[in-house]
């Protein structure tokens, strides 16, 4: 329910806090800081804190058809360090669980970025989440109907619908989109097969954000990571998890793929369009690790060429500097 900024003043960096109070608009410092580069990253994941924090407590969960409302179990990670793990452990939707995951992302790089600076920083940074937490719990429960105890002085308001909080975490987490697509991709699907799900988009997630590799997108966070590394000559890799509701045979997969130019007379280089398609598929015997995928693309990253002679290596080979055997060729 605050957006987070930084504002130059008499030589310091102050970091402010912006939030709807009872007369409009208010902004306070929060503290301030010598130096703007140490401001920089602690808004940033103040801002994604704040988000990610109030945004699935602000909209409703229509999955199935029906009208509802998401957990507001995460509050508490907040301010209490040892609920952190449990951002990582539950299956309520795809989409809740996502943002949990992007939650202890966020507080983990804000915990990093308070180890340079000073320790009444840290303590002024910690006790506005403590704010941010407590008066953002009072209002759900108000608009729950919930027994919150003694009614609170709260400063900061809050809406159900309308959060007051900057959305752009730059992946589109938050997204109505987002949120959208991934409840469409477990409609119908079981709760232990949602369980599934869940594990393979924290997966792809983290070793999406552990990835070095520039060129390594994740459109969909349930189902794969591209990466088009610079100077690979047209060649791409595509990290493909199970889709969610897959039977017990549904397997990981790693592709291999090249554009093609529409027009056969043009040259890769100077092509007007392309298409793509899959040269080699590697169907993986278990299911990898965050850390297994991260190093697979900061491989290729740093590798670019190693995938043009992927794309040649025959069935049952073992690619290059790994242990991915070809199960699949794609000839054209």
């Amino acid at each position: 329910m605050t957006i987070y900024s930084q504002h130059a003043n008499r030589g310091k960096t102050q970091i402010l806090a912006s939030y709807q109070g009872p007369d409009g608009v208010v902004s306070t410092t929060v503290t301030s800081l010598g130096d703007s580069r140490l401001a920089a990253p602690i808004v940033d994941a103040l801002n994604r804190i704040s988000a990610l924090a109030t945004v699935p407590v602000s909209v409703h969960d229509r999955r199935a058809r029906h009208v509802g409302y998401y957990p507001s179990k995460h509050l508490a990670a907040l301010t209490d360090p040892a609920a952190r793990a449990g951002l990582l452990s539950g299956a309520h939707s795809l989409w809740y669980e996502y943002v949990c995951l992007r939650l202890h992302q966020a507080l983990a790089d804000l915990e990093n970025a308070l180890v340079a600076v000073p320790d009444p920083i840290k303590i002024a940074i910690r006790s506005e989440l403590n704010v941010e937490e407590s008066e953002l719990r009072s209002a759900v429960a108000e608009f729950s109907g919930e027994d919150s105890g003694p009614e609170a002085d709260t400063l900061r308001h809050w809406e159900f619908g309308r959060p007051f909080v900057n959305q752009d975490d730059g992946v589109r987490t938050l997204d109505h989109e987002t949120r959208e697509q991934l409840d469409l991709q477990e409609a119908g699907i079981t709760a232990e097969e949602r369980e599934k799900a869940v594990v393979n988009l924290r997966v792809l997630v983290t070793a999406h954000a552990q990835c070095t590799d520039m060129w390594a997108s994740l459109d969909d966070p349930c189902r794969d990571i591209f990466a088009e590394p610079y100077d690979s000559d047209g060649f791409f890799v595509t990290v493909r998890a199970p889709e969610p509701g897959d039977d017990a045979d549904g397997s990981w997969e790693i592709e291999v793929g090249r554009w093609e130019p529409d027009d056969p007379e043009e040259e890769f280089e100077e092509h007007s369009s392309a298409t793509g398609s899959t040269v080699v598929r590697c169907v993986l015997p278990a299911s990898p690790t965050a850390d297994e995928i991260t190093g697979l693309l900061n491989f290729v990253g740093e590798q670019p060429k190693v995938l043009a002679e992927w794309a040649d290596a025959h069935l049952g080979a073992v690619l290059e500097g790994t242990a991915l055997v070809v199960t699949k060729r794609y000839e054209s």
